[in-house]
């Protein structure tokens, strides 16, 4: 019989682990698993916070039963509308048939799209509250953290913010749930690829909801992946770690990302990396692109300020993986960051042209003219790619990045 765990007065976790799945989103490998969290109050009425993926259905009613015995479910809090979440509403409402969801009028519309459910469904707006007896349910809409529909559910009398995706992480719970029962730095890589991934591309809206949230004291979070945040410390460090990762803040280190067939590029990857470190950057990471997978470039990419790209020319294009880590740093509005490039070719030269597109088109400081190769390492190059480590360590150590897409002295 699974023993509850009550995270704080009237308030149980009934989320589950996934260490099956292989990729989140069929496209984020997990080599940690993923959880899937759910809450239960359990008031003078009862209200469940978000669901679970349908895989695990069968183990997440156990757990509800567990708490509530044959006690009906008043309220469904659909604060996500993501399948990992809301997976298992429509079997909850056959087992629950006068349940009534919650929701805003964004999770409406997907409630009938995905579900076709209508009926029960209540229509909250911003702020709004629902009492359950000794625990009030207030409301905060935060659109676009990452979805639409996403919004928060906070309980005053808690000091409790269920804060659907946000301040989550990849990676399974292994025994303990809460903060006080693991080591929460073992999570933070995690952390860090999951938000670049999955949330980067929505810095805006995660800071308009940081702000809203601003004056609300919190003493704990319930994300819906990762750990339940309850010690003042760790609250502060992962609010603190998504308002510098949404303003595109970074530390000092260096990113080299390349594409490489025969070697040749790779060969200027340590050219420049090697004099980056003889220039004082400490925090230097090194990626192929056949090997690396994107959301571990990406996650570094957000991590750290300095970013240099490489790509020999293929089929007059770029490297296949380099063309494709490009439009995914497009697609996550990629900004405050300084920025080199280089290329190699043997007949004819495309892929320099092409990063040169990919740079004026960005907010990144270019901070050096790029380095083409052709065909192999001569002198003259060797001095070039060392040359740009040298000013790629210069401009980091001498602080923030400036102006988009210009070249500095």
């Amino acid at each position: 019989m699974y023993k509850p765990l009550e995270i704080t007065k009237d308030i149980f976790y009934v989320g589950v682990n996934d260490r099956t799945k292989q990729l989140f989103e069929n496209l984020w490998p997990l080599p940690y698993g993923v959880s899937y969290n759910s809450y239960l109050i359990s008031d003078h009425k009862t209200a469940l916070i978000d669901t679970v993926d349908e895989c695990y259905s069968d183990l997440f009613f156990q757990k509800i039963a567990a708490v509530l015995g044959d006690k009906p479910i008043d309220y469904l809090i659909v604060n996500h509308m993501e399948p990992d979440h809301s997976g298992s509403i429509g079997l909850l409402v056959t087992r629950y048939p006068d349940i009534q969801i919650v929701g805003n009028r964004h999770t409406v519309k997907m409630l009938e799209g995905f579900y076709g459910i209508t009926k029960h469904v209540l229509k909250m707006e911003d702020l709004d509250t629902l009492h359950l007896g000794q625990n009030t349910l207030q409301f905060y809409l935060t659109p676009m953290v990452h979805w639409p529909e996403t919004m928060m559910t906070y309980v005053p009398e808690k000091k409790t913010l269920f804060s659907a995706d946000a301040f989550g992480t990849f990676g399974t719970l292994d025994g303990g749930v809460l903060d006080s029962q693991l080591i929460p730095a073992r999570y933070r890589s995690e952390m860090i690829r999951y938000y670049s991934n999955i949330v980067g591309k929505f810095g805006s809206p995660v800071q308009t909801a940081l702000k809203k949230l601003s004056a609300v004291p919190i003493e704990a979070i319930c994300s819906t992946h990762g750990p339940v945040w309850t010690q003042q410390e760790n609250i502060a460090e992962v609010v603190g770690l998504y308002d510098r990762l949404s303003r595109y803040e970074a530390e000092c280190g260096l990113v080299i990302a390349y594409g490489s067939m025969y070697g040749h590029t790779e060969q200027l990857a340590e050219r420049i990396a090697a004099e980056a470190a003889e220039n004082g950057i400490r925090n230097i990471v090194l990626h192929n692109v056949s090997k690396s997978h994107a959301s571990d470039i990406i996650r570094d990419v957000f991590t750290y300020q300095g970013l240099i790209i490489g790509s020999p020319t293929y089929n007059n294009k770029l490297f296949p993986g380099v063309e494709s880590l490009l439009s995914a740093l497009q697609n996550r509005l990629l900004k405050n960051r300084f920025f080199g490039y280089f290329g190699s070719f043997t007949w004819a030269d495309a892929s320099a042209k092409q990063l040169a597109a990919f740079v004026e088109g960005s907010e990144l400081e270019l901070v050096a003219e790029p380095v083409i190769m052709k065909q192999a390492m001569l002198d003259e190059v060797e001095d070039k790619a060392r040359a740009l480590g040298r000013i790629m360590a210069c401009k980091l150590l001498s602080g923030a990045a400036g102006s988009p897409g210009k070249k500095t002295d």
